[in-house]
């Protein structure tokens, strides 16, 4: 691989980013997010995870230009109000720890460092979006031209599957469990 910047994205920021996932699923775990916070605020990252899986399948697949730029902005921007909604709902409620602070900031942050290096590569495009530069914006979806390889796709959407959307759905199992066993639970007299 010739680009630096393709290496740095494909075979660093994107191996991280799936870490960072499965350290905060693990965080979750040890601070009992399914009798704290329950299936809501596995809803939120289920939600998070959609907000950044779209623009991610879209860089893999289709032709970088104005539209994928738009679509990468507004998911990140739907991203870190999510994350904000999170942490607001989940703050007052569950021990959110210094440990889970931090892979939260990676979170928050890796889907920026990504964006940026594609924006590296596809600068005149980035700034068509903005009406600037030499390029006209283009807006057509249309397959890359010169696709990923087959292996590189398979073992991302793999990750992904397998270190985000299965322990995330995990999540969601077990707050909604957790809820049905205390909503069948006789009340307390007063």
């Amino acid at each position: 691989m010739s680009d630096p910047t393709q290496a740095l994205l494909l075979y660093f920021v994107m191996p991280l980013w799936f870490l960072s996932g499965l350290a905060d699923w693990l965080c979750h775990r040890a601070t009992d997010i399914a009798h704290t916070t329950g299936p809501k605020e596995s809803l939120l990252h289920l939600l998070m995870f959609g907000e950044i899986a779209l623009p991610l399948l879209a860089c893999l697949f289709l032709e970088i230009n104005a539209a994928i730029f738009l679509l990468m902005i507004a998911g990140f921007l739907a991203h870190e109000a999510t994350a904000l909604w999170d942490v607001s709902y989940a703050a007052p409620r569950r021990y959110v720890s210094p440990i889970e602070q931090h892979v939260h900031s990676f979170l928050e942050m890796i889907p920026l460092m990504a964006g940026l290096i594609v924006a590296v590569q596809h600068w005149p495009q980035l700034l068509a979006l903005f009406g600037l530069g030499p390029e006209q914006a283009r807006f057509s979806i249309a397959l890359k031209p010169d696709p990923l390889p087959v292996l590189y796709i398979v073992l991302v959407l793999s990750a992904a599957l397998l270190l985000e959307l299965l322990p995330y759905l995990e999540e969601l199992w077990r707050g909604l469990r957790a809820g049905r066993s205390r909503a069948g639970m006789p009340r307390k007299a007063s």
